[in-house]
């Protein structure tokens, strides 16, 4: 179920690439945040409605229910600070895709840049009173190597802007990964909702401001938002949460990290995408760095 969730988050880096040529960053964001929250409230009523039923209560309860699930303060904090996170990593994503110059394998490298949240996440222990492992240090090293071969392989002139904004957007998740840290004993289903449903607000207020919104582009990455907003953001999500009630997190973020794979190989396969031999080394580098870095964990969790 995991590696179904990467593969399904490692496609929607695709389908942001295709949709950057028709729609403009913030109204990508906006549409498909705006789809996924509508997608996830309607899982929150199907769920309730279920709860009302299997109770056989009446149904005139289940708006108060939804109500109390919407409007539970833990819920709604962190459901904010989510938001606010996840709005500035999205946005930094699509505006990294965007960046890229034609030619360049915008999908791959912008997901495996961002995969090296993992690796900023073992750093956060740092500041969090953990002790600091030395894979951990390992892995950092491992990771730097190969976001050199991936981003500099032709030299500083090898180094796009939008390869800056991708780390950016890793921070971006860093932080969105330690706030739903801090907040996993509220409701996922709702946290997520509301995050979405921020995120849309937001990035739509952005687009009216800075870019100029188009009915026609919009309709023109339909199929490109329907992906993303609905099966990246909505199903995604879903499965995610259903495969981490049985899965311990370390192995549940190797699993997962494996978006950053099945991008560049969706790439390949659908845009036509090119990665040279040093990216490809780069790429492996990288990803060998996201395992590593889990290992501590892992192994900690097997002896358990």
């Amino acid at each position: 179920m995991l590696t179904l969730t990467a593969l399904i988050w490692g496609v929607s880096f695709v389908a942001q690439s295709a949709a950057a040529d028709d729609i403009a960053p913030f109204t990508f964001i906006a549409v498909r945040s705006i789809l996924a929250s509508v997608f996830l409230f309607l899982i929150i009523v199907f769920r309730e409605l279920s709860s009302v039923i299997s109770k056989k209560s009446n149904l005139s309860v289940l708006p108060s229910q939804i109500s109390s699930c919407l409007f539970n303060k833990r819920n709604l904090i962190g459901g904010l600070f989510c938001g606010i996170a996840i709005t500035a990593a999205t946005n930094f994503q699509q505006f990294a895709i965007t960046a890229y110059p034609s030619g360049v394998a915008a999908s791959g490298r912008t997901a495996f840049l961002t995969a090296t949240y993992v690796i900023m996440i073992a750093a956060v222990s740092i500041f969090t009173g953990k002790k600091l492992h030395i894979s951990t240090i390992i892995a950092a090293v491992v990771c730097l190597c190969g976001m050199y071969l991936l981003c500099m392989s032709n030299g500083v002139g090898g180094v796009y802007s939008g390869d800056l904004l991708a780390l950016i957007c890793a921070v971006g998740f860093t932080f969105h990964i330690c706030i739903i840290d801090r907040f996993s004993d509220a409701d996922a289903l709702t946290v997520s909702f509301l995050q979405f449903f921020f995120c849309g607000i937001v990035s739509l207020i952005l687009a009216l401001i800075f870019q100029s919104v188009s009915f026609e582009s919009i309709f023109n990455a339909r199929i490109m938002l329907a992906y993303s907003g609905i099966m990246s953001a909505g199903v995604g999500y879903t499965l995610q949460f259903i495969g981490q009630k049985t899965a311990p997190p370390s192995i549940a973020s190797i699993a997962m990290s494996l978006e950053s794979v099945f991008a560049a190989i969706a790439g390949w396969i659908l845009l036509g995408e090119f990665l040279s031999f040093p990216e490809i080394c780069g790429c492996a580098l990288v990803f060998i760095a996201v395992i590593f870095a889990q290992l501590p964990q892992f192994k900690k969790n097997k002896n358990a």
